[in-house]
C-alpha cells in the first residue's frame, strides 16, 4: 500500500482525489464570480481582474464554499456581508454568491455525471481488501450525491463533508479539524492514519493534524507546491504506491 505499518486508516479527500469533479467546480466557481466581478466593475466603474484557475487553486481549493467566496473576494477588495444559507443565488452577499456557484455545479453534475479516477479507485479497493479504513474528508456539501453518482459509495467507511462540518462547528481546510474527525469516525487517532490530497489547503490540514502521513495527489501538475505546503511525498497515479506494498 506503500504506507507505514501502523497506519490503520486512510482519509481521502474527493475532488480531484477520488472524482474528476475538480474541474467542473473550477468552471462553476470561474462563471459564478466572472459574472459578480463583470456586473460589481459596471456598477463601481472599476477594473477588476476575472477569476483564474490560479485563484481556484490559492483561494478556493478545498475550502468550505464561503471560506472560498469570501477569500476571492477579499482578493479583489471587495467586502460583502455573510448574508444567510437561504440567501437565493446570487444575492449580493457570500452566502447568495456561493449558492449561485452550487446553482451551477448542481446543473453540471445533472447533465454530465461524475467521473472517477481509476487508479484512486483500485488503490481503495487494494486498502480495503488489506483492511484498512476508509473514509472521505471532503468540504463539499454535495459529497453524498458525488459519491453516490460515481458509484462508489460503499468503498468507504463513513464521510466528513461540507454539511457535517456545518453541524459540528468544524473549522474548514487548512484547519486540520475535518480530517481530525474523519479519523475519530474510524476510532483512529491521526498518528495512526493517513491523508490523501490534490489541494494546497488539504495538505496543510494534514500536516497540523500530525497524520502519519501526508499524501500529496498531484493531478495538474503542481507537485513542488504539495510538498512545500505539506505533503510527505507526492505522486500522480495512486497505484504508485501499489508498486511500493
Amino acid at each position: 500500500m506503500g504506507l507505514p505499518d501502523h497506519v490503520r486508516g486512510c482519509l481521502f479527500d474527493m475532488d480531484g482525489v477520488l472524482t474528476r469533479t475538480a474541474t467542473v467546480h473550477a468552471a462553476a466557481w470561474g462563471e459564478m464570480f466572472n459574472e459578480f466581478l463583470a456586473d460589481w466593475g459596471r456598477q463601481t466603474g472599476t477594473s477588476i481582474g476575472l477569476f483564474t484557475t490560479d485563484d481556484y487553486e490559492r483561494y478556493v481549493d478545498g475550502r468550505s464554499r464561503a471560506d472560498g467566496t469570501r477569500a476571492v473576494l477579499q482578493s479583489r477588495g471587495i467586502n460583502l456581508p455573510d448574508g444567510m444559507p437561504a440567501d437565493p443565488p446570487g444575492a449580493p452577499t457570500v452566502e447568495g454568491l456561493s449558492n449561485r456557484k452550487n446553482q451551477i455545479l448542481l446543473d453540471v453534475l445533472a447533465t454530465r455525471g461524475v467521473d472517477v479516477f481509476e487508479d484512486a479507485v483500485e488503490y481503495v479497493r487494494a486498502v480495503r481488501a488489506a483492511g484498512i479504513r476508509r473514509a472521505v474528508v471532503s468540504a463539499s456539501a454535495n459529497t453524498a450525491q458525488v459519491l453516490d453518482g460515481a458509484h462508489i459509495t460503499d468503498l468507504f467507511d463513513t464521510r466528513i463533508d461540507g454539511l457535517i462540518a456545518v453541524d459540528k462547528h468544524l473549522a474548514g481546510k487548512p484547519a486540520p479539524d475535518m480530517y481530525l474527525a474523519g479519523a475519530a469516525a474510524l476510532n483512529l487517532q491521526p498518528g495512526e492514519a493517513a491523508v490523501f490530497e490534490d489541494a494546497l489547503a488539504g495538505v496543510e490540514a494534514g500536516r497540523a493534524g500530525g497524520f502519519a502521513l501526508v499524501v500529496g495527489v498531484d493531478r495538474i501538475g503542481h507537485g513542488s507546491d504539495l510538498l512545500n505546503h505539506g505533503a510527505d511525498i507526492v505522486v500522480t497515479d495512486l497505484r504508485q504506491l501499489l508498486a511500493l506494498a
